[in-house]
């Protein structure tokens, strides 16, 4: 998804609408193309075949409609093709061991594309291979499809869903037999694989035949029985869950993950959440918000707070469409509503699942083997817990990609993953799934606030008392809009030769910089040798800069949209519990970092507007 579209000649522009005239069997798709023709639409035609839609670690993700710069039944008939392929060439028992595909309640009426039809497609390509297919007959959240892959030891796992996006968007994501997203170079490969399978097999339309093919499986019931079993095991307070007086109110926000988190509750002997019904069943149009995200906050939340004043309930659990991502609100003593950052959810989180695993593991050894990970650009918070405490903590690139597949190669080497998040309100809380999964987050979240609640503890309280006991770690994130590659490209190459050439910044306004990491080039100041330990990627811009003052600012662009973005952290030493100074100090180092090092007016970059 990242990259650039390169634009083509006439020729091949001609040949591309050309096949699709030929390849394209959806009667809305077809006639749409046919109707750019005869009105000679050349600007419509270039946004629809000037490029194919990039495969990327994350899949596609891109607008539903005809062509193939977006989502529709050829564009995914060619994809699983290519995919098909790649998995023949390096997986040997791929036909008895098969691949699993799930769906969101996504749909594109003006286009004839949803989530359900493109899975079917995908199915039918399989099959036609004689790959056996696990497809679930309903939606499910995104979380089901790695925990199938692992549980059922399958060899890969699609899920069609495009999470938070806007409503006309549809995405394409991709599980390894590890049970994680994939990681380069298995990206390349696929989208090189893509490109030589273009032109949709014999039998790549008739997706009637999968319906009483021996190949075709439908796991709905094992899986939703296996995983609400699995997930018990993370439930520790089971008598204060059966006798919780705490209200919780329940948004799935127009998508799939109210029936699941009504399942996840029944597990943990909860009474049900307080569903907000005009936001619980799926609705593809997703009637009541601008954007489905609820990430963006109080917007998203309106209806959930209406609900919560309504029912008195303190406490409100919202998902994300797909039901992998988490926001927690909290209703303060003021009357006000506090929504948590996902740094500040992934403390409390991340707090929570130690304190719960240290009262079962007494052997002070056990905790050598504990590890929790967390992105780059996510607080460092869970290092602070870690060095008190005495396990592991590690960082990855940015992306649950990379969080998902160094969990499995630690628990493989026999470590105990307990925890990983990202700041963009992602948790894994279970390691049976190696993705983030916003529903079994929900109902630790749950379990959480209900044992605070029996000592009359808040979340907001107790994130207090985590932070006076570790260190405040408080965090501000923003970005710029900048649409001109060159600008954003001379920015960073500013960076690195700011005072001169081959030299990064010493100073940030007056703040002293101790050390740079630059993921673009590999370079590491703090490494005897000068590498960075992470991964590098040469296609994208990542620089990380270490202040004298606990301050640590991540620059970064954005793999799917026209952002450049930077994410700014003050780590200060426990007992210094000064918040007020500390968000001053915070907030200089942010407006020192958006002039000195972004300079706005000189590179004409647009700042995010609330």
């Amino acid at each position: 998804m990242a990259g650039h579209t390169h634009s083509i000649g006439d020729a091949r522009l001609d040949k591309a609408v050309t096949d699709w005239l030929t390849w394209d069997k959806n009667p809305k798709t077809l006639e749409l193309v046919k109707q750019m023709v005869a009105d000679g639409k050349k600007e419509d035609l270039q946004a629809c075949f000037g490029s194919r839609m990039e495969f990327g670690t994350a899949g596609l993700r891109a607008a539903m409609g005809p062509g193939i710069s977006q989502m529709n039944d050829l564009t995914i008939i060619q994809t699983t093709q290519g995919f098909c392929r790649y998995l023949e060439k390096n997986i040997n028992d791929l036909k008895e061991r098969g691949v699993v595909i799930g769906y969101d309640a996504r749909a594109h009426p003006a286009s004839g594309g949803s989530s359900k039809r493109f899975a079917r497609l995908a199915a039918t390509t399989f099959v036609s291979q004689g790959i056996k297919v696990y497809m679930f007959s309903d939606i499910t959240p995104t979380p089901f499809v790695p925990y199938a892959v692992t549980h059922l030891k399958l060899c890969a796992g699609i899920m069609v869903t495009a999470s938070h996006n806007p409503k006309q968007d549809n995405g394409y994501k991709v599980y390894w037999e590890n049970g994680a997203q994939i990681i380069p170079p298995h990206d390349s490969g696929i989208a090189q694989s893509i490109e030589e399978n273009l032109e949709p097999w014999p039998t790549a339309w008739d997706d009637i035949v999968i319906d009483d093919s021996s190949l075709l499986q439908d796991p709905y019931q094992s899986i939703n029985k296996d995983y609400f079993k699995d997930i018990q095991k993370h439930c520790f307070h089971r008598d204060i869950n059966k006798a919780s007086k705490v209200k919780f109110v329940h948004t799935s926000v127009h998508g799939v993950g109210h029936k699941f988190v009504q399942s996840a509750f029944k597990a943990f002997d909860f009474s049900p959440p307080l569903p907000v019904e005009e936001q619980k069943d799926p609705d593809p149009e997703f009637t009541t918000v601008k954007y489905p995200n609820p990430e963006e906050g109080k917007g998203v939340l309106k209806l959930s707070f209406a609900l919560a004043e309504k029912e008195g309930a303190r406490i409100i659990l919202a998902n994300d469409p797909d039901a992998d991502r988490l926001a927690v609100a909290e209703k303060q003593e003021s009357g006000e509503w506090k929504v948590f950052s996902g740094n500040e959810l992934g403390a409390l989180l991340g707090w929570w699942i130690f304190t719960c695993w240290k009262e079962k593991n007494q052997d002070p050894e056990a905790v050598k083997n504990v590890y929790m990970l967390a992105s780059t650009v996510s607080s460092k918070i869970l290092r602070a817990i870690a060095v008190k405490e005495g396990f592991h903590f590690e960082e990855t690139l940015t992306g649950f990609k990379w969080m998902g597949n160094r969990a499995k190669q630690l628990i493989d080497q026999g470590k105990t993953v307990l925890f990983a998040f990202e700041e963009a309100i992602g948790y894994m809380c279970c390691p049976f799934v190696l993705d983030k999964d916003g529903v079994s987050a929900a109902v630790i979240a749950a379990e959480l606030a209900s044992y605070l609640a029996t000592k009359n503890v808040t979340l907001t309280q107790q994130l207090n008392s985590i932070f006076n006991k570790y260190g405040y770690h408080i965090s501000q994130n923003s970005y710029f809009i900048c649409y001109d590659q060159k600008t954003i490209h001379d920015l960073f190459e500013h960076l690195r030769n700011y005072n001169g050439e081959k030299a990064y910044p010493k100073l940030c306004g007056k703040i002293d910089v101790s050390s740079v990491r630059d993921l673009t080039t590999g370079y590491d100041s703090n490494q005897p040798d000068n590498k960075a330990i992470l991964p590098t990627s040469k296609s994208s811009q990542m620089i990380t800069f270490t202040f004298a003052n606990g301050g640590v600012a991540t620059m970064r662009t954005s793999g799917t949209e026209p952002k450049i973005k930077y994410y700014a952290e003050l780590c200060a030493a426990p007992g210094n519990s000064d918040f007020d100074m500390l968000k001053k100090e915070l907030d200089d180092l942010a407006d020192a970092i958006e002039e000195y090092f972004f300079q706005p007016e000189k590179n004409k970059l647009q700042r995010k507007t609330e």
